[in-house]
């Protein structure tokens, strides 16, 4: 039988709710029983249960965090030791809003902290819950007792159904290293980018009031706009004695009867008379809405292993180690489909996970995982490969980028005409003019996010007659250096440098004019790439004709890093067939470069002339080949190196 986690610390506020499951328990088809095996529940085969991850167990129940290097990380806490004190995340392995035995995946996330000395701790006496993170003191590195110390820490949020309107529930885990003790964590919910940023050892990006952003309500207690959430609780050897919901509010707004939850009772802020703090909050309505446990001695801790705080690797956790809850966000009226009209809002942007000192919601905070993203879905990117058509328009197709499988995309023009349907990843069109599409993240939600692609046509036109020939990017020091030869410089008015961190859309960098060269002209530009943090940046020239028509060059790459492993480079990835390879050969030599489909087959074989310094070949066009993976390996005589790519319609 499982330990009890938790038992609610009663108060004469809490005397007419029963808020807490104490006994291992299924929400939403999710295993709360301090194990992470889907397929299994409470110390037995469950075919059905979804958890964290799936440890060999046979069954329908599907597990959430992606586990993908998860067999190298654990080889390299043996093959290299130092790596066992390097932090990582892994993401939901199902895309966001899929649905998974009837229940809607929103998003989930794992996250490994810092061991041993760091500075993602909090400076001794100088930080507490209800101060603004602007005034929380990290040193620059610290040890911390091991009963505060986090080793791992998981979220989930997803629906009790298949809908938007069904229950929402989160789901976390926290492992600490020691299970001696009470000991104290809060999970803090924001609703702004708040960063943790290191190398300083300071926090930005947090909210505009006090630090944080505060729950608004009109006069009869509707909620106006969300705020900062924070889950508190605290535990001892055997079981957890409180778990406790706040919310970020001004204090006046405690005069105000909720239309969504109650006041809890409690109020904290930085200090006495603080105008801003965390307020408790109950639900409306009687019955249970918290579920938790922690874990039997044995448990298995993962396909990631568990570091612990000395460095140790191990493979279960001991009694208590792994702490597991839920909480039913829709009844305690904290979710967007509570107060808003949109149900596939976010009920927050980030998660910071800290431990503290003691019972007080106000002591001394302990350690903390750096705020991570959750909802961070991409927003819909529309692009066509042509833009600009001259003398005769053809059917043209536009393109959803990396679309979302569950997403619905919905096209729409004001001046253009589409031919066929208008929902999908892509249409055709028949006409200039301003394509839109919108995308929502699922068929019931309000649209997500909006893109549009303008295509230009001029029937009159006359085709312009400069060639761009040799255009190549090098690194000089900090600098990039861009040299190209325009054929027919007579023709053109002048010349633009753009650039690109995806290869598909470009910002203007610089316009230089047309020298008064005639015929064949050499041009260079160089600027400092040390202004950009991006590893690689793409740059096209466009060429401006003197009658005001435009031609681009091809796309090139420029690598701002001097990693090995990024000597290599394949675009535009996922590709329609066009393909460019990119590479920083380190001498002059021949090299073969082979395309293979994922079974293995061999596409087509290549001798190339490598010179030292950066390279860029075209590569055959694979236009027409089957949808799905392929590699491209280059032999030199430095070795082999592969690269895998993706071809879409």
């Amino acid at each position: 039988m499982k330990k009890i986690l938790f038992s609610f610390f009663i108060t004469c506020s809490y005397c007419s709710i029963h808020g807490q499951i104490t006994i291992p328990v299924i929400k939403a088809n999710f295993g709360v029983d301090a194990d992470l095996r889907a397929n299994y529940f409470n110390g037995a085969v469950n075919s059905a249960a979804d958890d964290w991850y799936n440890n060999g167990t046979a069954g329908t129940g599907q597990f959430v965090i992606d586990t993908a290097g998860a067999a190298a990380i654990v080889a390299a806490y043996t093959s290299n030791p130092a790596s066992r004190m390097f932090p990582f995340y892994r993401i939901m392995k199902q895309t966001p809003y899929s649905v998974v035995n009837n229940r809607l995946l929103i998003d989930a996330i794992f996250h490994r902290d810092f061991h041993g000395s760091d500075s993602t701790v909090f400076a001794a006496g100088s930080s507490k819950n209800g101060m603004s993170p602007a005034n929380w003191n990290c040193p620059v590195a610290q040890n911390i007792p091991d009963k505060n110390d986090i080793l791992d820490a998981f979220v989930h949020v997803r629906r009790a159904g298949p809908n938007v309107t069904d229950s929402l529930w989160m789901f976390g885990g926290v492992s600490l290293d020691n299970i001696t003790g009470n000991r104290y964590f809060d999970f803090e919910l924001y609703q702004t980018d708040i960063y943790y940023d290191r190398p300083n050892r300071v926090f930005g990006g947090y909210g505009p009031d006090a630090g944080h952003t505060s729950w608004l309500f009109d006069a009869a207690g509707r909620v106006t706009r969300a705020g900062d959430i924070i889950f508190t609780a605290e535990y001892g050897s055997s079981t957890l004695t409180l778990l406790e919901a706040r919310i970020w509010v001004n204090q006046s707004a405690l005069s105000i009867t909720p239309a969504n939850f109650n006041w809890g009772g409690q109020f904290d802020g930085a200090g006495t008379g603080a105008t801003y703090g965390y307020a408790s909050i109950l639900p409306k309505t009687a019955g249970a809405f918290y579920t938790g446990l922690q874990s039997v001695n044995g448990v298995w801790a993962g396909p990631f292993s568990l570091v612990l705080q000395n460095n140790v690797v191990v493979t279960t956790y001991i009694s208590n180690q792994f702490m597991e809850f839920s909480v039913n966000l829709t009844k305690l009226g904290i979710e967007p489909g509570s107060f808003s009209n949109n149900p596939c809002g976010n009920p927050y942007r980030r998660v910071l996970i800290k431990s503290r000192a003691s019972t007080s919601f106000t002591a001394e905070l302990k350690d903390f995982i750096a705020p991570f993203k959750m909802f961070d879905f991409a927003k819909v990117d529309a692009y066509t490969e042509f833009e600009y058509f001259c003398n005769i328009f053809p059917l043209t197709t536009i393109y959803v980028y990396n679309p979302n499988p569950n997403s619905t995309y919905t096209w729409s023009t004001p001046n253009g005409n589409i031919v066929g349907p208008i929902t999908g990843t892509s249409i055709v069109v028949n006409r200039p003019g301003t394509y839109y599409v919108n995308q929502q993240l699922h068929v019931q939600c309000p649209v997500f996010s909006t893109d549009s692609v303008k295509i230009f046509f001029d029937s009159v036109c006359v085709v312009l007659n400069v060639d761009l020939v040799h255009f190549n990017a090098r690194k000089e020091g900090s600098n990039a250096v861009l040299n190209w030869q325009a054929s027919n410089n007579q023709e053109a008015a002048n010349y633009s440098i753009e650039y690109s961190f995806n290869s598909r859309n470009f910002v203007q960098l610089a316009t230089t004019p047309a020298s008064k060269i005639n015929g064949l002209a050499d041009y260079s530009f160089r600027y400092p790439f040390s202004t950009t943090n991006a590893s690689i940046v793409y740059y096209r020239i466009k060429v401006k004709g003197k009658t005001g028509v435009i031609k681009y060059s091809n796309i090139i790459a420029l690598r701002t890093t001097d990693s090995e492993k990024d000597n290599a480079l394949l675009f535009p990835n996922p590709s329609h067939g066009e393909l460019w390879l990119s590479f920083n050969a380190p001498i002059n030599e021949m090299a073969e470069v082979c395309l293979w489909n994922a079974q293995g087959k061999l596409i087509t074989k290549s001798i190339l002339q490598m010179s030292a310094g950066q390279n860029h070949f075209k590569l055959p066009d694979l236009s027409g080949k089957p949808v799905g993976f392929y590699f491209l390996q280059i032999k030199t005589t430095k070795g082999i190196i592969t690269r895998k790519f993706l071809i879409v319609k």
